[in-house]
């Protein structure tokens, strides 16, 4: 959505009423800009930590007035229940994208640790990534994907990196099937066990689960799929309690 400014919640700007649309969301990204680019001008500071500080005043400032206008509409005392019961933005977890020059890819990781503490949040709320860089990759075929990352020095696309620490900040995991015709990434809350889990594919899974064969994703991916798998002893059955872990690939025997 459109970025705030200082002000916003007195109608500075675009004002905040288009805060209504990520109320419901499970969580917030704040995007601030860390590059260097006179052509892109951009209202306020050039700061992403002063731009962090004014996003959430602004997004406090939402919050008290949801409170004040439902606590009018609440019996007396009632104001700490209403409180508990709206979806205010101070409860939301959180992830900041700081989006950098591409230069500075190759030290995202000090970017990070540096921000987070100005910032004061945990490293693992933070990625750095090159919004102009993402765009380019996406123009191009993996293998073309992974020469122009090769040659900026970095593993990962930002892109890889803000979906696994959007994952983690969710709480959520990914586990894998894989047949003879297609492999499907289903997604669930970290801390599943085995039975939930197959009643995410199918909701009769659930009733008629037997066990679940289970292989880690390296092993999976060098041993080439699930024959050589099972021949080399990678393959292990798990009952009904057990907990998938992201990455796992999964068979699961369901009965008649």
């Amino acid at each position: 959505i459109a970025g705030l400014i200082a002000g916003a919640s007195k109608g500075e700007g675009l004002g905040n009423k288009f805060l209504i649309h990520i109320r419901e969301t499970d969580a917030i990204c704040y995007v601030l800009r860390a590059f260097s680019d006179p052509d892109i001008i951009k209202q306020g500071v050039k700061d992403p930590k002063s731009d962090f500080e004014i996003l959430k005043i602004e997004l406090d400032l939402a919050d008290e007035e949801m409170i004040d206008r439902a606590s009018a509409k609440a019996s007396a005392g009632g104001k700490t229940q209403v409180k508990n019961d709206l979806p205010l933005f101070s409860r939301k977890p959180f992830l900041v994208v700081l989006n950098v020059d591409e230069a500075d890819l190759k030290k995202a990781g000090d970017i990070e640790t540096e921000y987070a503490g100005k910032l004061g949040i945990d490293r693992n709320q933070i990625v750095a990534i090159c919004a102009k860089t993402e765009s380019e990759l996406s123009e191009l075929s993996s293998e073309d994907q992974k020469t122009y990352l090769k040659g900026l020095g970095v593993e990962k696309s930002g892109l890889e990196r803000l979906i696994q620490k959007a994952f983690a900040t969710l709480g959520l995991i990914t586990f894998l099937t894989a047949g003879e015709k297609e492999v499907r990434a289903w997604t669930l809350p970290a801390g599943t066990d085995a039975v939930r889990a197959s009643g995410v594919i199918h909701t009769d899974f659930e009733k008629k689960f037997i066990k679940a064969d289970v292989v880690d994703f390296d092993d999976f991916i060098s041993n080439n799929a699930w024959k050589n798998c099972r021949e080399l002893g990678k393959v292990r059955s798990e009952g009904r309690d057990y907990i998938v872990k992201d990455g796992d690939v999964i068979e699961f025997r369901i009965g008649n």
